[in-house]
């Protein structure tokens, strides 16, 4: 895989993400939050302002386990606390999604396609510029 381009190699990974075990796989989560939310009657409170909301809160969550953290320390943070608030994360943007019958898997490709638009390799590789910028 080494000799493919990146664009094979991303072709190649979003096929593998279609695999019927794992859509099965993403379907079971939604399945399972969607049960945990409704078994304890919270989709009341799971409007979209809401979860977009949760998702902010938690990924502030999420920077808290870095901040102050020195170089070195920056890559040794708590592994599960980081799964903690990662989980959190995308729980609540798979509820927001699914709210929306939102494909996941469409709308990153969708991103990645205009992403690579707009950072083309031979102006954007090594460097962290903003792409009107290059």
């Amino acid at each position: 895989m080494d000799k493919w381009n990146l664009w094979d190699k991303v072709q190649y990974k979003l096929m593998n993400f279609r695999h019927p075990k794992i859509m099965d796989k993403y379907k079971e989560i939604i399945a399972e939050l969607i049960q945990f939310t409704t078994d304890r009657d919270w989709d009341q409170f799971h409007d979209s302002k809401n979860l977009a909301l949760a998702i902010s809160i938690e990924a502030a969550e999420l920077n808290e386990l870095f901040l102050w953290k020195k170089d070195k320390e920056i890559e040794s943070v708590n592994k599960n606390r980081l799964e903690e608030e990662l989980a959190d994360i995308l729980s609540y943007a798979l509820l927001l999604a699914e709210k929306h019958n939102i494909d996941i898997y469409d709308i990153i490709h969708r991103k990645i396609q205009k992403n690579a638009e707009k950072y083309p390799i031979e102006k954007a590789k090594g460097t962290a510029k903003k792409y009107d910028e290059l």
